[in-house]
């Protein structure tokens, strides 16, 4: 995967029976995407302040395929992909150990914040996306030569 985020289960984020509560997985996705931004050099503040463009969550899935319990070693990998002129798609993956425990993606759409209109992602973005994607390619390039 291109971009991996690190983040252990806390008590917080777990419902009554002791589980991570469902929608505290698409939170931690989402530090996990804030991550993956700043490390790419994007300023948070001026990204998510900024007033004349906004890049909301029009759709949002999670596949729970395990339990995570407090005390969980997560591992985030992400990968956002560009799927037209003005929208991208993160999908990640939740890995415990070396078992994936759940799938989610997170679709969003670049909107002019005062017209709430669509228009074109921004170079910012468009960067972004061609970094990373460049990063899952050189990945999954070295996993396949390892399987050979």
């Amino acid at each position: 995967m291109s971009f991996t985020y690190n983040r252990t289960v806390r008590f917080q984020d777990t419902d009554a029976a002791g589980v991570v509560y469902f929608a505290n997985v698409l939170s931690i996705c989402h530090e996990a995407y804030e991550e993956s931004l700043e490390a790419s050099s994007i300023n948070l503040k001026d990204f998510f302040t900024n007033p004349s463009v906004a890049f909301p969550i029009v759709h949002a899935s999670v596949d729970f395929l395990r339990p995570m319990f407090v005390g969980d070693k997560l591992l985030i990998s992400l990968i956002p992909q560009k799927i037209g002129v003005d929208k991208f798609e993160i999908t990640y993956e939740i890995i415990v150990g070396e078992v994936v425990v759940a799938k989610a993606i997170t679709r969003h759409v670049c909107i002019d914040v005062s017209s709430r209109s669509k228009q074109e992602l921004s170079e910012e973005i468009i960067q972004w996306l061609e970094t990373n994607r460049r990063d899952a390619e050189g990945v999954e390039r070295r996993k396949s030569r390892e399987i050979m």
